[in-house]
């Protein structure tokens, strides 16, 4: 019984979570909401990344700022944000390797 109710739980809250990724690309919005939108990736970006950048490994700050540069260049090619946090989650790890 235990079981079913974390997996109940996990899928509640994963589904509002990751459900407006995929939906936002699907659906067509008026043009403000667009615009609004649209200004979400680099926000989420700035929230997402910023403070790893700080403190990613204290002793490598360029660790850091380089992971930090690589979310900014797949965010100006125009990638969507999940892979724009991926790719710099994989650059901390090649860097740190």
């Amino acid at each position: 019984m235990i079981i079913w109710m974390i997996i109940g739980m996990a899928l509640v809250t994963a589904i509002p979570r990751v459900l407006p990724a995929f939906i936002v690309d699907i659906v067509s919005f008026p043009k403000w909401v667009d615009r609004w939108l649209n200004a979400i990736p680099y926000a989420a970006l700035g929230a997402l990344i910023f403070p790893g950048i700080l403190s990613v490994k204290p002793e490598a700050p360029q660790i850091g700022v380089i992971a930090g540069l690589t979310a900014v260049l797949l965010a100006w090619l125009d990638l969507h944000i999940i892979l724009v946090v991926l790719g710099a989650i994989a650059s901390v790890f090649l860097l740190t390797l």
